[in-house]
């Protein structure tokens, strides 16, 4: 045994002390601080958050679905910036609806309405248990970059690279609403176009959609339960 325990010894890697390891979402998150609805990146950088309604395609006629094809065509080739378009697709639950369905099928009197409602609600539960019902949230994101803030600025927070803001959070709000505000009110323009409404979030949406993501609720295992998945573009 003390053989054992001096070869041990010799080895360097066998010496080091289990220690707990401690880490925190704030570390993990590039994200310094959420103020006037614009993100502020540890780097200096910042964003805001728009979110988009929702168009149903299929529905269009061919000249409308061309319309719509030229006006997106027409947003992309005007931008001189970049941006960051994401998708959030979510387990719907609907066990509110068919709750709803029942109480109001009780309500039907003649008994015709009252078969077909019956038959309807039928129809809704199967669908739901061989398929998933899935909604979706539509966001935009605007980044301004660090370097943006100019030479001087972005060589600091190049050289300084620690987790500390480089610079004060009145500075970086302040450019980038310079930057970020103009290039808000040329994308809701162009979505417009396309028939489609942009919302900016606020700080509290902000905080709630981040909780979302990184909070995410158990794997579902019942229409009651709902499971998250998020794609981001980049343009």
């Amino acid at each position: 045994m003390k053989s054992f325990k001096n070869f041990t010894n010799k080895i360097p890697i066998l010496n080091i002390p289990d220690v707990p390891i401690v880490a925190t979402t704030q570390d993990h998150l590039p994200i310094e601080d959420i103020v006037d609805n614009m993100l502020i990146y540890k780097d200096g950088g910042a964003a805001i958050v728009l979110e988009s309604t929702s168009l149903n395609f299929g529905l269009l006629s061919d000249n409308e679905q061309e319309a719509v094809i030229a006006a997106y065509a027409a947003l992309l080739n005007s931008l001189s910036f970049s941006i960051q378009i994401l998708v959030r697709s979510q387990r719907k639950d609907i066990s509110n609806y068919l709750q709803y369905l029942e109480k109001e099928g009780a309500k039907i009197q003649n008994p015709k309405l009252q078969v077909l409602m019956t038959g309807y609600r039928n129809f809704i539960s199967e669908t739901i248990k061989k398929k998933n019902v899935l909604g979706k949230r539509f966001f935009i994101i605007l980044m301004f970059s660090s370097l943006e803030l100019g030479v001087t600025k972005s060589f600091m927070a190049f050289t300084k690279r620690s987790k500390i803001l480089p610079f004060s959070k009145e500075y970086v709000i302040k450019k980038a609403k310079i930057t970020l505000y103009p290039r808000k009110d040329h994308i809701t323009r162009q979505a417009s176009r396309l028939g489609l409404k942009l919302k900016e979030l606020d700080s509290n949406e902000l905080v709630e959609l981040f909780y979302d993501i990184y909070n995410p609720k158990p794997p579902a295992t019942s229409i009651r339960e709902e499971k998250d998945e998020s794609t981001t573009i980049t343009s």
